[in-house]
């Protein structure tokens, strides 16, 4: 069967985003990009003129000098006999140089070992999975004031806190919604005076709690090579789930 990849818009393929959103069923680190004007190329799928799923290319800001595949769908069953075609009709559509994906989507990780090189980890994306009861020893957590989060409107304040230790404020941190809800991505960080105390962990765990109590589902990400930041992330209850993996189109395509 003869795959094609064609340019196409958001719109036309908005529906075959939710059937990937759908079977990712996680927080989804790139999905903003869609609707950020003139970020993305997208390109439709087809077997024999017949749609069968769409490809993402990111083409601005971080990756407005190396063109990104980004997002990969292709609906199951029949179709999936022939994903690597597919891929191939995206590459040469597209002529992307690189390709970025969350390791916990599989077929497009597939995508990526098969035609990339020099694959490497970004991110480590953590997921919630164990409750905590944590408390040290005089530390107490809310909500930041005007001052202290001035960049906050006073609505979106609710989504953040800090801790407060001493009479100071220890660490901050904050949930960001700029990604598929109703994941919330958590941020956080202590004033350097402060660490080894495990105020990370607890800050972590109560933003944890300000996102569940909202209607949303807490999730996260670090530097693999941030070990003080990994180690919050897991004491918190956090599980490693899968990685930001980047890779760069094979040159023997």
């Amino acid at each position: 069967m003869k795959p094609s990849a064609d340019s196409t818009t958001f719109e036309d393929i908005a529906l075959w985003r939710e059937m990937y959103r759908l079977e990712m069923g996680c927080q989804i680190i790139h999905d903003s990009i869609h609707t950020r004007q003139g970020w993305t190329r997208e390109y439709l799928l087809s077997l024999e003129g017949v749609a069968v799923g769409y490809g993402s290319v990111a083409v601005a800001g971080p990756w407005s000098e190396k063109p990104t595949v980004y997002e990969f769908y292709v609906v199951p069953h029949q179709p999936r006999l022939h994903a690597f075609e597919l891929f191939e009709a995206l590459l040469a559509a597209s002529r992307a140089v690189a390709i970025e994906v969350q390791s916990n989507d599989t077929l497009t990780t597939v995508m990526l070992h098969t035609f990339a090189r020099d694959v490497r980890s970004e991110s480590i994306l953590f997921h919630d999975k164990v409750p905590t009861s944590l408390c040290p020893a005089g530390a107490a957590f809310r909500e930041p004031t005007a001052t202290e989060a001035p960049d906050e409107p006073g609505d979106q304040r609710r989504w953040c806190g800090v801790v407060e230790m001493d009479g100071k404020v220890a660490a901050s941190g904050g949930i960001l919604f700029h990604y598929n809800r109703p994941y919330g991505d958590i941020y956080m960080e202590v004033a350097e005076s402060f660490r080894g105390r495990g105020l990370g962990s607890f800050l972590v765990q109560e933003l944890k709690r300000v996102c569940y109590e909202g209607g949303h589902v807490p999730a996260a990400r670090c530097n693999p090579s941030n070990l003080a930041s990994r180690r919050a992330l897991q004491r918190a209850g956090f599980v490693p789930c899968g990685h930001i993996l980047t890779g760069s189109v094979r040159d023997d395509l």
